[in-house]
């Protein structure tokens, strides 16, 4: 028995899409330095809504969180790399910190809580995923870990500062 349908737009929120549509728009990313934090290699990012800032001292707030997680990760499978964003968000603030594990696998960890209060950050509920902005980040860092770390030439130390230094930096959409 086949129980696949023919694809319909019924079957979507229009209204709820079109509102997105309308209200989407791009975001800055910048980047800050790498770092050792808690037995991992970090690459720390701050991605703002408009009219929103993340300043250094958010990016500071958002490494003793990972640092927390990053603690335990270990146990987790980490192999020691992790891809840090701390998004200053239209609907409050959200750290994910994303460690790369055994067999070509990653562990995401969500934190949202209100803007300007990262001690207020808590961990997301079960199920909740990167935003589209988030996901941008996300998907350049996919792209620069297979580049300079699994297909990249030299020492691992080379492909790790090569990795390092391959960051997004501008806007994303």
């Amino acid at each position: 028995m086949n129980t696949a349908e023919e694809p319909t737009t019924a079957a979507v929120d229009a209204e709820a899409l079109s509102a997105l549509s309308a209200g989407h728009h791009a975001r800055s990313v910048r980047s800050l330095a790498a770092r050792s934090v808690a037995g991992h290699l970090v690459k720390p990012y701050l991605l703002r809504a408009p009219g929103r800032n993340a300043t250094e001292a958010d990016g500071e707030a958002a490494l003793r969180i990972a640092a927390g997680h990053l603690a335990t990760a270990r146990l987790r499978g980490s192999l020691g790399l992790a891809v840090l964003l701390f998004h200053a968000g239209g609907d409050g603030d959200h750290v994910l910190v994303h460690t790369r594990i055994e067999g070509h696998m990653s562990d995401l960890a969500v934190f949202a809580g209100p803007a300007g209060d990262p001690a207020a950050l808590r961990p997301g509920r079960t199920g909740l995923a990167p935003c589209v902005w988030e996901a941008a980040v996300l998907a350049h860092e996919r792209d620069a870990f297979t580049r300079n770390v699994l297909d990249g030439g030299g020492t691992i130390d080379e492909r790790l500062s090569a990795w390092s230094a391959d960051v997004l930096e501008g806007e994303v959409r």
